[in-house]
């Protein structure tokens, strides 16, 4: 197994971390770089895309393991929608294998780039949260490597303890070797979108409160730059699947080849070229420009259909899109907070980052509902994705706001993402999954991981260590 020393980066390239980069293709290899890593005191993460925003893929100084190359698709039963997974197989390989046979993933992030492993380790939520829950709930059975060398397999009923622990533990406990998942079937490759606009933060939390019920996905954009009573204001894409028989073509919709988003606008012009265009509208007065164009597109209300692919990736749209955010790179804020205090919460924040001079170029909302994993970051309630271009001016000026919102975000019973948030302090982990969380978790670390060789720079932000 080849090694190298190099820097890695997180998505969003304003963190980074020197290690020794790993490549194993099997659990035996796994098993190798946890001896070694005993033998020189060093300390274990496993890497899938490098997709997170934070530090839960970097390991300064340590050793990282590169999954991407356990990326077999092991079984696949198209009768009943199970598949069996390596670690490394991306939501893209897996919805290109199932989608044509009409499955589609039950639960996916905004984008196709994410692996298997990676999904599970941060129990990724979707557009589908309020009603099929995180990725972790359509979990059959996994099977992991623990750093003792032990093999295990968990599943809801076998190791019940580790597998809600495992799932949204982010590598700390063990590593994914093979996942299980059921997929969803589908009847057509179209889904049925109503975009509306929303006029402030009260109608944008209604309209994902109100219209969850009736729709199977729904999602809000919101205009970061907008203040007074505009505080809030967005877009909301409700989306619902087309039952069977109401497609007329269903085999024609679901071929990959009316699902892949195109590489070129129009046919001729690539879009791996689009993210230097978008560099001199990255600032400010630029992305406000951006922002006020996106609300007035908005306010004209109109439904269409649209494929599976393009409903849910947007963030594929444009490829290395994160690059136009310059040297320093972005970082993104997502807080979830209860129905109740959602709007109260979100109202101080918004009003916060403008008085700063330090607003969100993108605003994302969901509607959300609870799960029984053990370090969950859900909520009877919704969630608020914010992204922050980070500069070697501000960086001091936008931690200190980040930490001011976490003060908020507890104050009103919220709670974090730890795919995203790169500033939580363990003092404000602790205040949100409380001592008895933390407890459990560190019980099972202990058995787990005896030796303490499974670590990342945020397990060791976020728990002290």
């Amino acid at each position: 197994m080849r090694t190298t020393f190099t820097q890695l980066e997180n998505f969003g390239h304003s963190l980074s971390a020197p290690a020794y980069l790993f490549r194993p293709r099997s659990s035996g290899e796994i098993h190798s770089a946890f001896k070694l890593a005993k033998q020189q005191g060093l300390t274990v993460i496993a890497r899938g895309a490098g997709r997170s925003y934070n530090d839960a893929a970097l390991n300064g100084g340590g050793i990282v393991l590169d999954l991407t190359a356990m990326d077999q698709i092991l079984e696949w039963d198209s009768t009943v929608g199970l598949v069996r997974c390596e670690p490394g197989v991306t939501l893209e390989k897996l919805w290109q294998k199932v989608e044509p046979e009409g499955w589609w993933p039950p639960v996916v992030s905004g984008t196709m780039k994410t692996t298997l492993g990676g999904c599970l380790g941060a129990n990724i939520h979707g557009k589908n949260n309020f009603k099929m829950g995180t990725i972790g709930e359509h979990v059959v059975e996994f099977t992991a490597i623990l750093p003792t060398g032990a093999e295990v397999t968990c599943s809801p009923k076998k190791n019940a303890d580790l597998f809600r622990a495992m799932i949204g533990g982010y590598g700390m406990l063990g590593i994914f070797t093979s996942i299980t998942l059921q997929m969803k079937r589908i009847h057509s490759g179209l889904l049925t979108v109503d975009a509306f606009p929303v006029p402030n933060l009260r109608r944008h939390l209604s309209a994902l409160q109100d219209g969850a019920p009736d729709n199977d996905y729904i999602v809000g954009w919101l205009d970061t730059f907008a203040g007074g009573s505009s505080l809030g204001r967005g877009q909301i894409h409700a989306a619902r699947y087309i039952h069977e028989g109401e497609d007329p073509s269903p085999q024609e919709t679901m071929k990959l080849k009316n699902q892949i988003l195109p590489p070129r606008i129009f046919g001729v012009f690539p879009k791996s070229l689009l993210h230097y265009f978008m560099t001199p509208f990255a600032n400010n007065l630029g992305w406000r420009m951006v922002n006020l164009a996106k609300y007035a597109a908005s306010l004209r209300k109109h439904t269409f259909r649209q494929s599976h692919a393009a409903f849910h990736f947007l963030l594929d749209y444009v490829p290395n899109w994160e690059l136009s955010y310059g040297r320093g790179g972005l970082i993104q804020y997502q807080s979830f907070l209860p129905k109740d205090t959602a709007e109260a919460a979100w109202s101080e924040m918004l009003k916060l980052s403008l008085k700063c001079g330090l607003p969100s170029y993108l605003g994302v909302t969901k509607r959300h509902r609870p799960d029984p994993f053990l370090l969950t970051h859900a909520v009877d309630g919704f969630s608020l994705a914010m992204d922050f271009k980070v500069t070697d001016s501000n960086r001091a000026k936008l931690r200190a706001m980040l930490f001011e919102f976490d003060k908020i975000v507890l104050a009103y019973g919220g709670r974090f993402y730890f795919a995203k948030n790169s500033e939580t302090t363990a003092e404000t982990a602790l205040a949100f999954y409380g001592e008895e969380t933390v407890k459990k978790f560190k019980k099972l670390k202990k058995r787990c991981d005896p030796n303490g060789l499974l670590e990342s720079d945020l397990y060791r932000r976020i728990f002290g260590t």
